[in-house]
């Protein structure tokens, strides 16, 4: 299966090709709670879950006093806001 058009809405993206978009940016899928996944960058880390309604994602220790920042996006982005969202880090 080929990725839709990155201005497509997520939703419209069949469960396996986002699970292989998002390992080819470089995630790890959580082994125990199989909608989740980690990133690591040189200057920061989160963990991103494919939730029922959105997309959520928790930048670890990343906020004033070492909190985490915590964002979501509803599916209906396109591929390319929510990536660009994202992995620009917190």
């Amino acid at each position: 299966m080929v990725l839709p058009n990155p201005d497509t809405p997520l939703y419209n993206h069949p469960l396996p090709e986002i699970e292989n978009w998002l390992l080819d940016l470089g995630c790890q899928q959580d082994r125990k709670q199989l909608n989740c996944w980690n990133i690591e960058r040189p200057t920061w880390q989160a963990e991103l879950c494919l939730d029922v309604e959105d997309l959520s994602i928790r930048y670890l220790k990343a906020g004033e006093g070492m909190r985490d920042i915590v964002r979501s996006f509803k599916y209906s982005l396109s591929r390319a806001d929510i990536e660009a969202a994202v992995f620009s880090g917190p």
